[in-house]
């Protein structure tokens, strides 16, 4: 999601991508929540962090959207880069009704959201970072 948020209203200025520790797959219901906000997420791939690595990509930035307890699983990525740790819960990890799960995807897509909204302008002020 917040690869999504990014690279729409950051487009001018920021280039986003997502991994995980290893590829997995889309939670159908991260991508019905995001489908509501106009973006279609259903064919991105999931990545994993070495994907990334070995081709070579350099980052100014890397962004965590782990939750606090699942902090020690949350990958890392090598070199000078500046660090942003952001504590969403994970959605694959409600439960509950279908509807209870849904509202629960939203709340965190909202955070999110929010989250990338509030970054992008401090990000353009910073950019001496690394």
């Amino acid at each position: 999601m917040a690869e999504a948020f990014l690279n729409k209203y950051g487009s001018n200025d920021f280039i986003a991508e997502s991994a995980g520790l290893e590829p997995g797959t889309l939670n159908k219901n991260v991508v019905a929540v995001m489908k509501e906000e106009g973006i279609d997420i259903s064919r991105n791939q999931t990545k994993s962090v070495f994907d990334l690595f070995v081709k070579g990509e350099r980052y100014d930035a890397v962004i965590t959207v782990c939750d606090e307890a699942s902090a020690e699983r949350c990958p890392i990525f090598p070199g000078k880069v500046k660090r942003l740790a952001w504590s969403f819960e994970d959605p694959s990890s409600f439960a509950g009704t279908n509807e209870e799960i849904m509202e629960r995807t939203r709340k965190v897509r909202d955070a999110i959201e929010a989250k990338v909204n509030e970054f992008i302008p401090q990000a353009k002020e910073m950019m001496y970072w690394v």
